[in-house]
Order: C-alpha cells, then sequence, then structure tokens
C-alpha cells in the first residue's frame, strides 16, 4: 500500500474555478494525477447546491476511470476557508458567504469532502512536490497571477492558510487590480511594464514577511521567461512547477492527510 494511501483508497482532488470545475484521481506518492483530469462546465449560477451537483457528478466520471479512487475528496474554492466554511466570494456567488462546503460537499457526494482555498491548495502541492520541494525550513510563499492575485504561506511545511496577498493595498490600489495577470491583459502591458508592477508588489511582501523563497504560480507561469527575471527584489524567485495541476493535487492531498489524522 503506497505511503499516503489508506484502505479507503486514493483521494480525489477537484479544482472550483469561474469557468470550470476540473477534477482527478491523485497518486500521491508521485504528487501527480493518477488518470485523466477531468472537466465540467461551472453552472452559470454557481450557487452551494449547484456546485455541489456538479462536484458529485465529477465523481462519478473519475470513479469510472478509477474505481480504486474510494478515498476522501479534496475541494478548492476561490476564496477564504475557515474550518470548512466559505467567508469570501470575491469572484463567486456571494450565497457562498458562511456556508459549511465541508458539509454540503459531503451530503450531495457520500463522500468525505474536505475544502480550502485554491491557493493555499497550490501553495502546498509546490512545498511537497514542486517548486518548493527543497525547502524544508523557513518561509515559502506561492502567489497564484490570474483572475486575481492568490497566495499561500508555507513555514517550515505547514501552510499558514487565508493570507489573501491580493488584496494588500499598495500606493492606494489594491494589489490584484494593478498586478494580476488578468490586468496586463486588460490594459495591453508589456512584459516590461508588468515586471515593474510586480516588482513594487514583491518588494512590499518581502518587506511585510521576509520570505526565503517566493514561487510566482498561476497560468502565467508558464511564461516566465518573458517576465521573471524583471522582477527586481532580493528574494529568490521561482516558477511554480506542477501549473494548474497544482491545485487539484494539493487538495487531495489536504483531503488524505485530513483523514489520516
Amino acid at each position: 500500500m503506497a505511503a499516503h494511501e489508506t484502505s479507503d483508497g486514493m483521494p480525489l482532488g477537484i479544482d472550483f474555478g469561474g469557468s470550470g470545475i476540473k477534477g482527478a484521481a491523485v497518486d500521491l506518492t508521485k504528487g501527480d494525477f493518477a488518470g485523466d483530469r477531468v472537466k465540467i462546465k461551472t453552472p452559470r449560477k454557481s450557487t452551494p447546491d449547484a456546485v455541489a451537483d456538479v462536484v458529485a457528478e465529477l465523481i462519478e466520471k473519475i470513479m469510472k476511470q478509477h474505481p480504486d479512487a474510494t478515498g476522501p475528496v479534496g475541494v478548492t474554492v476561490p476564496g477564504v476557508v475557515q474550518h470548512g466554511i466559505v467567508r469570501s466570494a470575491a469572484n463567486i456567488d456571494k450565497s457562498w458567504i458562511d456556508v459549511d462546503a465541508d458539509e454540503v460537499f459531503t451530503q450531495a457526494s457520500g463522500r468525505d469532502v474536505h475544502v480550502m482555498n485554491d491557493a493555499d491548495a497550490a501553495g502546498l502541492a509546490e512545498a511537497r512536490y514542486g517548486a518548493a520541494r527543497d525547502h524544508k525550513r523557513g518561509l515559502v510563499i506561492l502567489t497564484t497571477l490570474g483572475t486575481g492575485i492568490g497566495s499561500a504561506f508555507i513555514h517550515d511545511g505547514v501552510l499558514v492558510p487565508n493570507s489573501e496577498l491580493g488584496h494588500l493595498e499598495i500606493d492606494g490600489h489594491v494589489a490584484e487590480k494593478r498586478a494580476a495577470s488578468s490586468i496586463r491583459e486588460e490594459e495591453d502591458l508589456s512584459w516590461e511594464e508588468w515586471g515593474d508592477r510586480l516588482t513594487v508588489y514583491y518588494r512590499t511582501v518581502e518587506k511585510l514577511f521576509t520570505p526565503d523563497l517566493l514561487v510566482v504560480g498561476g497560468g502565467v507561469s508558464r511564461d516566465a521567461e518573458h517576465f521573471l527575471h524583471l522582477i527586481d527584489i532580493r528574494t529568490p524567485i521561482v516558477a511554480a512547477q506542477l501549473q494548474n495541476r497544482a491545485g487539484i493535487i494539493g487538495a487531495a492531498l489536504v483531503a488524505q492527510e485530513s483523514a489520516d489524522s
């Protein structure tokens, strides 16, 4: 039996995003998907019940691929999650606020479900299997540059949840409204112009928290060669390695370790 698996079988990870809900069985010995990723479009009205129905459908589809994937299920949510309860809903339906998402998904799927913030899941996956796997001591901060800016703090390998560094106010602006990848596209910024904004952002982060390593995630991490060298800071900064797989892998990891504890 694999080190992270129990007699209950392989865990599943599911990533709830604005356009799609994606999931896969995860092999935690490899830190990667055990099979193909399955995706279903996010419901137009993404209420808890509507999303829970999609999650239950995803689990059924994944189980057809992997009948042994009977372990716990981790689900990421793009918001603050405190002990399974969603506390913010900047990019999802406002009806999520103060909902016990663990309970909603568990009831809908009949599986043991653990819910967490999407950036936190990605950060844990990068710390365990990806760009930060060799940094066992000190503070690693992952930031996801996408529609907004998500963040994860990993200190000595332990997650400090819900850091929300995209909401820092810098020079009178909310950080993610100036430096997110979506803003670069909307304002048609050159890589150099965006690099200047990222330098301001990351200098603020390092001044406040003095991290040992910064990891840049999100889809734009695939283009790291265009902008990472333009960020002028003291702290070592690297691109995420797991890219868009990180959230699913991290969610499965947390679900399994929660079930084992």
